[in-house]
């Protein structure tokens, strides 16, 4: 076996599920603003999107600025939190609403959603289907905007024998009580939908439903407009690789609901992105015996040539836009002046700032 397939052209793949987790790179001495071109070309890759993330301020800046340098971009932008727990009586105009207003005055082509995630969840605690964030939703469905949304994690996570030491270190450990169970927060999804069933949503790594498809099967029954996407979780393809006659129907008939991506972050390195999309790929396009998540022995589907082209491209086309939206640079301009004050590491706030000015 070839150490890494280059994707075909003709199959104008996307990766629609990228982030910037630091906007520097000492080792290459970069910045972030050509951190993904490489990659792009490397795997022929027709588009990339990224996604933002509400750890930092600058995360939104950043996207917006990387898109401004490189126009063929996809951005999905994410609500800020000027504080945290959330005082919702002094948020002012830091609401859901004003923020996604904002965001599409910018330019970004979709909303990107952490706060399904246990651990983001627990700072705030704010139900998704509460009334604090139901007049965004009302507008995103209302223009059919797409939201690209973590939803919990993997079950294993809340129980403490069989969650990796790994995950513990990384904070990912939720069985303690002081989290919000996993079936909770599946329900506050159900309630959303059922609030907003025209929602433009892709529910990321599969939503964590690897173990239990026929919830997704339901879901996809009932809501027209929601997606998954296949971005490891290295579980996912594991139970997948288990279940390899189940998960061949299941595809071959929801095919046109699965939307491909890596989870890549910049300055991931080179080795770590390319052979996620090679294994990705071989699960679906080939029928080849080959090594993968976890140490897995996988054996691929095999897909029909048409089907594999939707998930690596067409379904994200079909929910976020045939091509990327422009930056309007001076409403970008307004918005890095307003949220600014929030950026608190210094050689961010430097480098934002003087790119702001360089590209703005």
């Amino acid at each position: 076996m070839a150490k890494y397939i280059t994707l075909p052209k003709e199959l104008e793949a996307i990766d629609g599920h990228l982030h910037i987790h630091k906007l520097y790179e000492e080792e290459r001495q970069m910045n972030f603003i050509g951190g993904y071109e490489w990659y792009k070309e490397r795997n022929n890759f027709r588009g990339i999107s990224i996604a933002s993330l509400p750890r930092k301020a600058s995360n939104n800046m950043a996207v917006a600025l990387y898109k401004v340098a490189n126009p063929n971009t996809y951005a999905h932008g994410c609500i800020v939190y000027p504080h945290s727990p959330v005082d919702v009586s002094k948020i002012g105009d830091m609401d859901p609403l004003t923020q996604y207003k904002e965001m599409m005055e910018i330019g970004f082509d979709g909303i990107k959603m952490l706060e399904g995630k246990p651990e983001v969840y627990k700072k705030n605690w704010i139900p998704l289907d509460s009334d604090f964030y139901e007049p965004f939703f009302s507008q995103i469905e209302k223009d059919g905007t797409h939201i690209l949304a973590h939803i919990n994690d993997p079950e294993s996570f809340w129980d403490g024998d069989k969650v990796s030491d790994e995950h513990k270190a990384k904070g990912w450990y939720y069985g303690d009580g002081t989290y919000l169970p996993s079936e909770d927060m599946y329900k506050q999804i159900d309630n959303l939908l059922a609030k907003h069933p025209l929602l433009n949503i892709t529910l990321a790594h599969f939503y964590f439903c690897s173990g239990k498809p026929q919830k997704l099967i339901d879901i996809f029954e009932k809501y027209k407009n929601v997606n998954v996407d296949v971005t490891p979780g290295g579980e996912m393809f594991v139970d997948f690789a288990n279940n390899p006659e189940y998960y061949k129907e299941f595809f071959n008939k929801y095919y046109d609901r699965i939307e491909f991506g890596t989870d890549g972050d910049f300055p991931r390195c080179v080795e770590a992105m390319d052979w996620l999309v090679d294994r990705i790929y071989r699960y679906f396009a080939t029928d080849e015996t080959f090594m993968a998540f976890e140490d897995t022995l996988t054996t691929g589907i095999k897909l029909p040539y048409e089907k594999v082209k939707r998930i690596f491209s067409y379904n994200f086309v079909e929910r976020v836009g045939k091509t990327p939206r422009p930056i309007n640079k001076e409403a970008l301009a307004k918005y890095i002046d307003k949220y600014k004050h929030l950026i608190t590491d210094k050689e961010d706030y430097d480098l934002i700032t003087s790119l702001a000015k360089k590209l703005l």
